[in-house]
């Protein structure tokens, strides 16, 4: 019997250089997408896929995602008081999230945070979320797109997309044998190619599906590029005991992460809502014309 897919790591304990100064006291997933902090993408994302527990693997001086995820009383007072009920019931319906949390006490790598959600997994398969990326999907988000997968398969999914050729050193990228429906059977993965040595230009990005036999795997693995203990590598080893499945998932992925993919992300959130829609639009014909 196939276990469903009830838990969500999400890694966060990054220190965000690419945003200094912004990010020197201000954790990256707390950076607005308008006016919701880049996390609560993530989280609702888990949500709308059927995830019921989250686990936010954090680091130092990233206090304020819990306190976003908290309750806050003088606020909802305050909210209460002026009749902004639809304010206020948004408030509380972030607070009603069952997010947990796990200091990630070093930098040791993405495989090294994931490791460190191992008592809170178990032994059931679990979802990962990498906050630098967030797609738009209006009707079937990418981590549910990857549950189906999962679903019919009983196996590990990495959610893949095509990416240029001169963009495939900054990401894993997957060698694969191709089943048809966007779907793939994972040969091996490289960590940050170059261009002329990568094996595809599917990229992992982001989201993953993966069974607990990562875990003895990861607490293995030696530090490998950077120093840090890749999760890429112990997905590697992973592939060779059991099967490991790529999706090419549909949506709008933006890297926000990086300053470019980060002010794309504004712009066309920002243009989804109705009430901004119109004056943003004018005022970006005003300056393009100029």
């Amino acid at each position: 019997m196939i276990k469903p897919i009830k838990k969500a790591v999400i890694p966060a304990a990054g220190l965000g250089t690419r945003f200094l100064p912004a990010t020197k006291a201000t954790p990256k997933e707390m950076l607005p997408i308008v006016d919701k902090p880049t996390i609560q993408y993530i989280v609702e994302e888990a949500l709308a896929s059927g995830i019921e527990d989250i686990l936010i693997i954090t680091g130092k001086n990233k206090r304020a995602i819990e306190d976003h995820f908290d309750r806050n009383l003088e606020l909802e007072l305050s909210l209460q008081e002026s009749a902004k009920e639809e304010l206020l019931e948004e408030i509380r319906k972030i607070s009603d999230i069952r997010v947990h949390y796990i200091r990630q006490k070093e930098p040791r790598g993405l495989g090294h945070a994931i490791l460190c959600a191992k008592y809170f997994i178990g032994d059931e398969p679990f979802a990962v979320l990498l906050g630098d990326d967030i797609v738009y999907n209006e009707k079937s988000p990418a981590l549910s797109q990857l549950v189906d997968v999962y679903e019919a398969k009983g196996a590990s999914v990495l959610g893949v997309q095509e990416v240029a050729k001169d963009k495939v050193s900054s990401y894993g990228i997957v060698e694969t044998e191709a089943l048809g429906n966007k779907t793939y059977k994972v040969k091996t993965m490289v960590e940050k190619p170059e261009a002329d040595k990568a094996p595809s230009q599917l990229a992992v990005l982001g989201r993953y599906i993966i069974t607990p036999e990562i875990f003895p795997i990861l607490e293995k693995t030696e530090p490998g590029r950077g120093n840090e203990i890749q999760l890429t590598d112990a997905l590697n080893e992973l592939a060779k005991v059991q099967d490991v499945y790529a999706y090419e998932f549909t949506g709008r992925r933006y890297d926000v992460g990086d300053k470019q993919g980060f002010i794309e992300a504004t712009v066309e959130y920002a243009l989804r809502r109705p009430e901004l829609h119109d004056g943003l639009m004018k005022y970006l014909k005003e300056i393009t014309n100029n």
